[in-house]
């Protein structure tokens, strides 16, 4: 079954212009067009549209898409404006729109828009994880690959990651992905971006875990701006029910921009004999600048020996913080499963370090409820 789609755009220039669009897209039927809403409402029903592409972005949105939704119950609302915001969007959807997109727009961008928000609509009220380590090796991009896995398989929801570790970011070495756009040519982008555009720079690693790729050199690292991370973070939050970013080690502008932006920043240590019980409690003194640093700064540490409650309990006593994960050292586990293209969670459900990455996941999934500071 093909798209009836039912245009109101009060425009008339830019009605013509989206009506061609339309006309043009295998698999769209364009059975209606009206410049005002009233008309749509009047006399729109007798065409049986299963699509409504709505021009309506000003302060009677949301009240419009309520009048739209009690006569189309059964029809997917997809809103249109001339600029990406992400703000007015979540309104728009919390009225009962299905999504937005940016006009005008392509015949590829139509049908990535109704192919993406016709199905399971644009997401409003999903969780954003910021992953930063106060110094480098700590296992964040393994446990980031890892935890992505598990939570899409458990959740059967959409996970995204960001690297955002823009001189020295692995995740697509770590995916075996060969990127034909990256976090660089997003942010070159980033003015003009929206949901439907941005998604085509993430790269698919299964049907639910999609990955925006970091830069392909270090020297390329000025060419993403704060700002711009910024919005590329803001409009993936309408993409994913779950959105994992990767952030350099240390402090700097990009791990406090995409922390500040974060529903959660995990700081991961791994465990080597060192100093890293002294290194998370001076990361964990610069988050204290936030009022609610308590429930959005969660402690994990990497290749804990032996990985139980006890050790957990250790950790947490000598850091003076709860500890709201462990994961054991599973070096040649999960080397052979990048070896063979796999994570290690997919190879041995039952190994300590896959239990281990549940239990996190089983704390996010939970957050609202059980909570993270359950074992």
């Amino acid at each position: 079954m093909g798209f009836r789609v039912l245009l109101v755009e009060p425009d008339r220039l830019m009605l013509e212009q989206l009506s061609m669009t339309i006309s043009k897209t295998p698999g769209f039927e364009l059975v209606a067009r009206y410049q005002t809403a009233s008309d749509a409402l009047g006399q729109g029903t007798v065409f049986k549209p299963n699509i409504i592409l709505l021009g309506a972005d000003g302060q009677k949105a949301p009240e419009l898409i309520r009048d739209f939704r009690r006569l189309y119950p059964d029809v997917s609302i997809i809103c249109m404006g001339e600029q990406w915001r992400a703000d007015s969007a979540a309104h728009l959807v919390q009225a009962g729109a299905r999504g937005y997109i940016v006009k005008p727009f392509t015949s590829d961008e139509l049908k990535n828009a109704v192919e993406a928000f016709a199905k399971s609509g644009m997401v409003v009220g999903g969780e954003t994880y910021t992953f930063f380590s106060p110094k480098g090796k700590s296992g964040k991009t393994t446990l980031i690959a890892n935890l992505a896995m598990e939570l899409a398989r458990r959740s059967r929801a959409k996970v995204g990651i960001i690297d955002a570790d823009l001189q020295f970011g692995d995740m697509a070495v770590f995916f075996s992905l060969s990127p034909t756009s990256t976090i660089v040519e997003a942010a070159r982008d980033a003015e003009f971006l929206s949901p439907v555009t941005l998604a085509s720079y993430f790269m698919p690693v299964t049907e639910n875990v999609h990955v925006l790729c970091g830069t392909r050199a270090p020297n390329l690292i000025d060419r993403v701006s704060i700002a711009s991370l910024e919005r590329i973070i803001r409009i993936a939050q309408s993409l994913y029910q779950y959105l994992l970013i990767d952030v350099p080690s240390a402090f700097n502008p990009t791990s406090i921009a995409a922390s500040e932006l974060s529903t959660t920043t995990i700081l991961v240590a791994m465990i080597n004999g060192g100093y890293e019980i002294e290194h998370m409690r001076e990361a964990l003194e610069i988050f204290k600048d936030w009022p609610d640093y308590e429930d959005r700064v969660k402690a994990v540490f990497t290749r804990v020996t032996p990985c139980d409650r006890a050790s957990q309990e250790e950790l947490g006593r000598a850091l003076g913080f709860p500890v709201a994960g462990i994961i054991p050292n599973a070096y040649e586990e999960v080397s052979a499963a990048a070896d063979s293209g796999m994570m290690a969670v997919d190879i041995e459900a039952s190994s300590p370090f896959a239990q281990s990455v549940s239990k996190l996941v089983s704390k996010i999934m939970g957050r609202h409820s059980s909570g993270w500071r359950s074992v």
